[in-house]
């Protein structure tokens, strides 16, 4: 054998061994993902139903307070009726009933009647306003629920009232 022949293997064993340890890129193999499956259809439990309880307005309806032995309404009246009927017109569930009150003077029979009167007033207003008349009732207690018992002029004032009382929301 002679050189020529000798570098060429040796030069073919060095392409064999170092030639093929170059591998080509081949791309990794595809993510097999889990087939697709139908979650199982769970049974449906029938629950009762409850509904909220609806929420009760939070309504501030004020006294209004007279002059002795009037039931008409005073300016401070009517800026408290406006009040109070806005609060209706927000609520048209609401129902009230008007609690005509007197003072101690005078006599039952009499102050029963001025106090129908202090309610009726009260509700002509409130209808003129805008509020149904059937969502109000009237009725008079005279002197007989005061507020106040001593025996003087602001004693007495706080007595001569127009209460308004929630009857139905």
């Amino acid at each position: 054998m002679g050189r020529r022949t000798a570098l060429f293997i040796i030069g073919l064993i060095f392409v064999m061994i170092f030639v093929p340890g170059c591998p080509k890129k081949t791309p990794p193999p595809p993510i097999k993902l889990p087939p697709k499956t139908e979650p199982e259809p769970q049974p449906k439990i029938e629950e009762p139903v409850v509904e909220p309880e609806p929420v009760k307005p939070q309504l501030n309806l004020k006294s209004v307070y007279f002059e002795f032995d009037k039931y008409n309404l005073t300016d401070e009246a009517r800026a408290i009726l406006n009040d109070n009927a806005k609060q209706l017109m927000e609520n048209p569930s609401v129902r009230v009933r008007l609690e005509g009150n007197c003072d101690e003077r005078g006599t039952n029979t009499y102050n029963m009647s001025l106090g129908q009167k202090r309610a009726q007033s009260v509700k002509d207003f409130l209808v003129k306003y805008g509020i149904a008349a059937n969502r109000i009732e009237t009725t008079s207690y005279g002197e007989e629920r005061p507020v106040c018992h001593e025996h003087n002029e602001n004693c007495w004032w706080r007595n001569r009232r127009v209460d308004f009382v929630i009857t139905a929301q």
